[in-house]
């Protein structure tokens, strides 16, 4: 590959979870990948060429709303209406369809209130969709639950995973119930649907999901079986049923899907149980 033809990748939350694993990926591509430290003013001084807004809070919004607003909104504002690049791609979040039912899709419909303190994050992630989409050079990625293995610092699954391998116990407490329900889509998944969209993706939306809910319950019995660890709830709530995302446009555009989480689940377990 010649100098001329190397693509160039800004990736704006890099140091995150799944900026850090795009951009090991697009450096092993061959791309040259910058990855601006916060608030770095060359990132209005040079080409960007793609960029990948992957910079967001997601637990600690509640108490940092500001930092949440200018994480999601204002410096992705500065960029598309100040900064050079050839086009953007802007990680959003499943979590804007709550309080829908059913399957849901891109051009819905959503309920949210401002006067709900919890919504501030989804908000936050709908006035940088709108910025984008108005821009007419940036693609949305609304992001389900994404994970990878027990080394994941944040996560139901992963800590999940982490607290069964250092367990010695044939039975483990969890303060969860098991009725609760999750769309988990893998972290390998999620950084080829993002080079996907860079490389032929329209300026729209795009769910990046696995397009199923699985209950904590599918995950104790996958993990009781391989592990023969009994996982007991301390409880018994039944949410309301969650929506289920639809990949249509994700495979109609890419032939992209997602790897179902039971069976990665079953993979990680049976290649760490090899290990110990």
């Amino acid at each position: 590959m010649n100098s001329t033809s190397v693509k160039h990748a800004t990736i704006v939350g890099g140091n995150g979870f799944v900026g850090r694993a795009l951009a090991n990926r697009l450096q092993s591509l061959g791309w040259r990948v910058w990855v601006p430290n916060k608030n770095d003013p060359s990132l209005f001084e040079r080409e960007l060429g793609s960029v990948f807004y992957c910079a967001g809070l997601t637990a600690d919004y509640l108490a940092r709303p500001f930092d949440t607003v200018g994480a999601h909104v204002c410096l992705l504002n500065s960029i598309i209406h100040q900064a050079s690049f050839d086009k953007l791609v802007y990680l959003s979040s499943t979590r804007v369809y709550d309080g829908l039912h059913g399957l849901v899709d891109e051009t819905m419909d959503l309920h949210l209130n401002p006067n709900n303190p919890r919504h501030l994050y989804d908000l936050s992630k709908l006035m940088g969709e709108s910025i984008c989409l108005n821009s007419g050079k940036a693609s949305v990625v609304r992001l389900s639950c994404v994970y990878h293995d027990e080394t994941d610092l944040d996560g139901f699954l992963p800590q999940l995973i982490r607290q069964v391998l250092d367990s010695s116990s044939t039975e483990l407490v969890v303060d969860t119930s098991p009725f609760y329900e999750r769309d988990y889509v893998c972290l390998n998944d999620v950084v080829l649907a993002l080079i996907c969209i860079e490389e032929t993706g329209q300026p729209r939306i795009y769910n990046v999901a696995s397009g199923e809910n699985i209950q904590n319950s599918a995950l104790f019995s996958v993990i009781n079986d391989i592990c023969k660890v009994n996982i007991v709830s301390t409880r018994d709530v039944r949410p309301a049923e969650s929506p289920r995302v639809s990949l249509m446009r994700m495979f109609e555009d890419f032939s992209w899907q997602a790897t179902p989480v039971l069976q990665e689940l079953k993979r990680i377990l049976l290649s760490k149980k090899t290990v110990i």
